[in-house]
């Protein structure tokens, strides 16, 4: 008889949440998603010298835009994710997305090109890499 009232707590608690989000929206307005309330920085700059504008500068100056992508015009992000290890230097690093043309080989290569600063620990890290005409 439990699990009854328990699965009927979760299924009113479920809705009820619903309309309170939906109540929080007006008329002909759509919510912002998430990605956009974020402060957009990388966790990963902070290790970095000269932090993410530093960063995303030499990623843009060591990309060499694939041949195919160029031939056909593929643009888009690219996501490395990799493994900053307690020295600073990147360890495992694979592609997570690419958008095609060789963008993801260029990507991986211009990541594993940045040098970060020792930050006395091992941790797991993504890092999207724009590819742009």
């Amino acid at each position: 008889m439990e699990l009854k009232h328990f699965a009927a707590a979760a299924f009113f608690t479920f809705f009820a949440a619903g309309t309170v989000t939906a109540q929080t929206t007006k008329p002909g307005q759509t919510a912002k998603p998430a990605a956009t309330t974020q402060t957009g920085k990388l966790p990963v700059a902070e290790h970095y010298p000269g932090g993410q504008e530093a960063m995303v500068a030499e990623m843009q100056r060591n990309i060499q835009y694939p041949a195919m992508a160029k031939r056909n015009r593929v643009m888009g992000t690219c996501i490395i994710h990799f493994t900053l290890k307690e020295d600073g230097s990147i360890k495992n690093a694979k592609i997570l997305k690419e958008v095609g043309g060789g963008t993801g080989q260029e990507a991986l290569r211009v990541v594993q090109l940045l040098k970060f600063n020792a930050p006395g620990y091992s941790q797991e890290y993504s890092v999207p890499v724009n590819f742009k005409l």
